[in-house]
């Protein structure tokens, strides 16, 4: 018989979040404890061949095996490109002559206009 440890398994969406604990033999790899939790029945829009998973926030491959006390946090997809998004808000504040090379847009302390 093989000695069991006790892991979580996590999810989000923005209005709802579920931590499943969970006992799994020792060798459990990340695929099966996922499996074994029952999170993909109450979350049918996981597809865990195409969501990433985590543990205690480093990504990690489905085939890694589970240590006592881990919990696997099951990621969404990215709505957004993140560098995308500061990409256009830079040019936004470009084109309304909100941006500044040296401060980012906001009030320089050196320059003479800004002092009292």
């Amino acid at each position: 018989m093989s000695t069991m440890i006790t892991i979580e398994v996590a999810f989000a969406l923005p209005k709802k979040q579920t931590i499943i604990e969970v006992a799994v033999a020792e060798n459990t790899t990340v695929q099966e404890a996922i499996e074994s939790s029952g999170i993909l029945a109450e979350y049918p829009e996981i597809d865990i061949k195409k969501n990433k998973a985590g543990i205690w926030g480093r990504v990690v491959k489905m085939r890694d095996t589970l240590r006592d006390g881990d919990r696997i946090e099951i990621y969404r997809p990215l709505i957004a490109d993140p560098k995308e998004i500061r990409k256009r808000r830079a040019e936004k504040a470009k084109e309304e002559g909100r941006a500044d090379k040296v401060t980012g847009g906001r009030p320089n302390p050196l320059k003479a206009e800004n002092k009292e």
